[in-house]
């Protein structure tokens, strides 16, 4: 009993002094977690399956990574309460990968006397987390992914028990060491020889099989520590990089082991893991926004338009991964465009969880975020969204990032505005 409590007072401790963020960043630690944060020998969720403390996996997860009463961005936190986002407020969270509550905003809007129906379905990948509110998507198109819509969960693409790890060579192994650290952090640790970290966000590995596909392996990527966060004065920047072999695969054909037939005959039209070349990376350095190709390259990233360096070199991405602007360098020739590129991984403001408003062509319209309370004139512009929920999907940026007249972000790469 007297080691109990002294182990009570030394986790309390170890919180007041490095912050319920960090502890809670150790839960997984790069791999499997403790087994009673997810599963109950003797209480389990009723209902539920494999001994879990929710109904479903989804909502196992989203009882650590989600939280009533959130403010703003919060920790590990991935998806905003239904009750903290009533209509017209936006969600709370801003991680690389977005905040699945977009999945819970729906619009209607006139355009040219005809009513549109954007449902919040559209918004991103529909995981099935019945104690959150989370349903699978109803109307999948043949052609978007082959994984079945009703067992789309966190652990589809995640595995729950991180036993995916990168050795000390760089390679990505189900075994060989013991994971001492993430392997999600610019800050976590270099696994020496016979040591190893986690894969990043505990993503699938070789071997992964769920809803009847198989993962090939893993991407490679590092983000901040600090990585939820507001970018309204600067931006977070995760290092995506390219690693084929030794148990990892480029970023389009991790995607593309759920959404094959993106890169089929007839549906796979952009370049996808491919090298920018010198004439994409100039634009891309060049432009700044609509009308102003003054930028230059020191200068020219954009977490709203992401691209892939082409390294493996996870001390070189550690060194990129940044939330304080300190490495803001756009592409060089050979580095390249990928899914996500223009998609976010869970889901956006935005439908086809795309980064960045596609239909209509205007994201600020006359120096103003478009909004039913600021441009209610032009509904194809504000399709239904009021100017917080529109500012909050670009991630708090001020306007005055944009032109006065801003065209869609596409042109970061093509300028044809």
């Amino acid at each position: 009993m007297k080691a109990m409590k002294l182990g009570l007072v030394v986790m309390v401790t170890f919180l007041l002094i490095t912050g319920i963020d960090a502890f809670a960043q150790t839960f997984h630690s790069g791999g499997v977690g403790e087994c009673a944060g997810c599963h109950s020998m003797h209480s389990p969720k009723t209902g539920g399956t494999f001994l879990l403390v929710g109904t479903d996996q989804s909502s196992t997860c989203l009882i650590c990574h989600q939280r009533s009463g959130d403010t703003g961005p919060t920790t590990f936190h991935i998806s905003t309460d239904t009750a903290d986002m009533p209509s017209g407020t936006p969600p709370k969270q801003r991680t690389p990968g977005g905040d699945f509550g977009w999945l819970k905003k729906a619009y209607s809007f006139l355009v040219d006397g005809n009513t549109i129906n954007e449902s919040g379905d559209s918004h991103g990948h529909n995981i099935v987390a019945v104690d959150f509110g989370y349903a699978a998507e109803s109307n999948v198109p043949a052609n978007r992914t082959t994984f079945p819509a009703a067992q789309l969960s966190c652990i589809s693409c995640h595995d729950p028990h991180g036993q995916y790890r990168r050795l000390s060579t760089g390679a990505i192994s189900l075994s060989g060491a013991p994971i001492i650290d993430s392997g999600s952090y610019d800050t976590s640790l270099v696994p020496s020889t016979g040591q190893a970290v986690g894969v990043y966000r505990l993503l699938a590995g070789n071997g992964y099989a769920k809803g009847g596909i198989t993962f090939a392996g893993v991407p490679a990527a590092l983000t901040p520590s600090s990585y939820n966060r507001t970018e309204a004065s600067n931006q977070t920047r995760t290092a995506y990089g390219h690693a084929t072999g030794g148990g990892h695969v480029a970023w389009g054909t991790w995607c593309s082991t759920c959404h094959p037939n993106m890169h089929s005959n007839g549906n796979y039209v952009h370049a996808v893991d491919e090298t920018l070349g010198g004439t994409i990376k100039g634009i891309y350095d060049r432009y700044k926004k609509s009308g102003d190709l003054g930028g230059i390259n020191s200068t020219a990233f954009t977490s709203l338009v992401p691209f892939v360096e082409n390294t493996a070199d996870y001390t070189v991405l550690a060194s990129h991964a940044k939330s304080n602007d300190t490495y803001l360098n756009g592409p060089g020739d050979n580095d390249r465009v990928s899914c996500i590129s223009c998609h976010r991984a869970h889901a956006s403001g935005w439908e086809n969880t795309l980064r960045w408003k596609m239909e209509g062509e205007f994201m600020v319209y006359n120096s103003l975020y478009p909004g039913t309370d600021t441009t209610p004139l032009v509904p194809q512009f504000h399709r239904g969204r009021t100017s917080a929920e529109t500012q909050a999907a670009y991630y708090d940026r001020p306007v005055t990032v944009f032109a006065s007249y801003q065209r869609i972000l596409c042109n970061k790469c093509h300028a044809k505005d």
